[in-house]
């Protein structure tokens, strides 16, 4: 599994663990998979609880990259010229514009435009060094098809994960399959004479092992990203934070105007453990996202840890979660904010759709069921 960061991330990570980057590629891995950002290796550890080898690679993360390199002997090997990668990036920029791309991604993109020579170097050689059956590209948007291309023959199998909508010029027919968690993605890829099938996210029950202390003291959250692609969600919660005591966390890339509600309501940013003890701590949770189709993480990862979730209405929620048992749903900003005020004042109900939910995840949408999924998913795609 290739897999890239936030950024924002990567300097929390490393700034609250002095000299975490001097030491081994395996100490750097176990504090990265223990901080539970992100997917972690939720992946990678079911698969291997399933039988199989797994392994994951964070692609950006320049200190852990350079210790697998520096252990397995290729330091010494030669840098691509600087053109050569900016080509690369050119290329990707060109056909996947940042307008179409979520704003968790564009930060990694241009990034990727100031040339980190060792980027390509070291995942180059990590695929060449594990010759794997399946390779799982977990960031179509900042590793191209021209890279994965003179990667195809160490490479049994290209998958890539793909959860945004699919531009037209974008160069995908690298993979053999794309996964994704968005039915409409998989519709378009089928269009243009690609091999794609319906992954959705999940939760990881191991998670609720670090929110044992955990006491509900917040009474409503709103975590996620704001950006340009997350205007309605910027709407949404202006509207509420003008109403309600709302709490909110999360990486700000959209400029606010000065007499910005959610300026006031803003907590700062949350990674990984610290995001799911102030999911836990609250009473109820917001959810909102940008697509038709009930996929995004927070779905899964609320309902995971016992917390109520009240959540945009989805064509395929009933699907994943029940409304009004499960899960509560809105359909305007006006009933967001009654339904809040509602089981604010209604603490059994909450706590009863809240258990019902987690249930439901448990039961259902763990990693476990999801890598199951995928292995089936790729045992097909072999076969055809």
């Amino acid at each position: 599994m290739i897999n890239t960061d936030y950024y924002g991330f990567l300097r929390w990570l490393y700034a609250n663990n002095p000299g975490l980057d001097k030491m081994s590629y395996e100490e750097q891995m176990r504090v990265r998979v223990e901080s539970l950002f992100g997917v972690a290796d939720f992946y990678s550890s079911n698969l291997r609880s399933l039988g199989h080898e797994a392994f994951e690679v964070h692609a950006n993360n320049e200190p852990m990259q350079k210790a697998w390199a520096q252990e397995h002997d290729i330091g010494q090997m030669r840098t691509p010229p600087t053109e050569v990668v900016l080509q690369l990036v050119r290329n990707v920029s060109a056909r996947t514009p940042l307008v179409h791309l979520p704003g968790f991604l564009r930060p990694k993109l241009g990034h990727f435009a100031s040339c980190p020579s060792w980027f390509y170097e070291i995942l180059s050689e990590q695929i060449k060094y594990y010759k794997p059956d399946v390779l799982l590209n977990q960031d179509l948007a900042s590793i191209p098809c021209r890279f994965l291309r003179r990667m195809k023959p160490f490479v049994r199998l290209l998958v890539g994960q793909y959860a945004s909508a699919v531009p037209e010029e974008a160069d995908l027919h690298c993979y053999d399959l794309i996964v994704s968690p968005l039915p409409d993605v998989v519709a378009s890829l089928h269009r243009i004479g690609i091999s794609a099938e319906v992954l959705r996210l999940g939760f990881e029950p191991r998670v609720l092992g670090f929110l044992e202390d955990t006491v509900a003291t917040v009474p409503v959250s709103f975590i996620g990203s704001l950006s340009r692609v997350h205007m309605s969600r910027v709407q949404l919660l202006e509207y509420v934070c003008a109403r309600l005591s709302l709490d909110v966390w999360g990486e700000i890339s959209v400029v606010l105007p000065p007499d910005s509600m959610i300026r006031r309501c803003y907590r700062g940013q949350a990674w990984g453990v610290e995001m799911y003890r102030i999911l836990r701590a609250s009473k109820i949770t917001l959810n909102q996202s940008i697509f038709p189709h009930a996929t995004n993480m927070r779905l899964f990862e609320a309902t995971g840890v016992g917390t109520l979730l009240i959540t945009d209405s989805k064509v395929n929620l009933n699907e994943v979660f029940e409304p009004g048992k499960e899960v509560v749903v809105y359909r305007s900003p006006e009933e967001c904010v009654e339904l809040v005020q509602y089981y604010l004042k209604n603490e059994k109900e909450r706590e009863a759709i809240a258990r019902a939910g987690q249930v439901r995840a448990l039961r259902e949408h763990t990693y476990c069921h999801r890598m199951k999924e995928l292995v089936s998913i790729v045992e097909r795609c072999s076969r055809a």
